[in-house]
């Protein structure tokens, strides 16, 4: 799962960046307006957490911006105002939860979890499609109950596409939400198909009735078989 970090604050960017890659999130930043506004619109983000005083910019304008081009995004607002309206502006602008400075890592880590599981997992802890279950919180994979040892790129690539099932993905989308923002400047893709070929491999082995289907041309579809 990638995350956009917006905030200028480059010491606690950094620490909640080192947080978040520990918990083996693609992590990217953005420390002021000007930068959020530039990859909000050209890359996609599975969560957003946003500081609302920017230094050359609200981010409470960011939001209005997303939802006026209809762009929906899990965003956790984390600022130092604590102030009631701008909780219901944030929220009313489509925030999906607000969390005032100082926070223990532990309970944004939590918010994040939450978030996902409301947007992508209709509320569970776990993901299933077909007889294949994906275990977010320990990062484990079964199929008919049965546990698959995934590499770790295999299973990044496994949870992207099993959270947009029978969707069309193009490859360098894909791309960047598992290896990150700056893959898009690759000279090819080619490492995604070796990865993809053991995933499709070790899937079909454990007799999963799920198949990630090629796309010639365009990229790659997860579907039930």
């Amino acid at each position: 799962m990638k995350i956009l970090v917006i905030e200028d604050n480059a010491d606690l960017r950094d620490i909640i960046v080192r947080s978040l890659e520990k918990e083996r999130y693609v992590v990217e930043t953005a420390p002021d307006y000007a930068t959020a506004h530039t990859k909000l619109f050209i890359y996609e983000y599975d969560c957003i957490l946003l500081d609302i005083m920017l230094p050359d910019g609200n981010g409470l304008n960011l939001m209005r911006e997303l939802a006026e081009r209809g762009k929906r995004k899990n965003v956790i607002i984390i600022s130092a105002k604590d102030s009631i309206d701008d909780k219901v502006a944030g929220l009313e602008l489509g925030a999906d939860d607000y969390l005032a400075k100082p926070f223990h890592l532990a309970e944004l880590h939590a918010r994040i979890r939450s978030v996902m599981r409301r947007h992508t997992q209709n509320g569970e802890n776990n993901i299933k499609f077909g007889n294949v279950t994906i275990h977010p919180d320990t990062f484990k994979v079964e199929v008919n109950g049965q546990d698959i040892d995934l590499g770790r790129k295999e299973y990044e690539i496994l949870h992207y596409l099993v959270n947009r099932t029978n969707r069309l993905i193009e490859k360098q989308t894909l791309a960047e939400g598992v290896w990150g923002d700056d893959i898009d400047q690759a000279d090819n893709f080619d490492f995604i198909y070796a990865q993809i070929k053991n995933l499709r491999k070790k899937l079909k082995t454990a007799g999963a009735d799920i198949e990630i289907k090629t796309i010639y041309g365009f990229g790659y579809k997860l579907i039930k078989v």
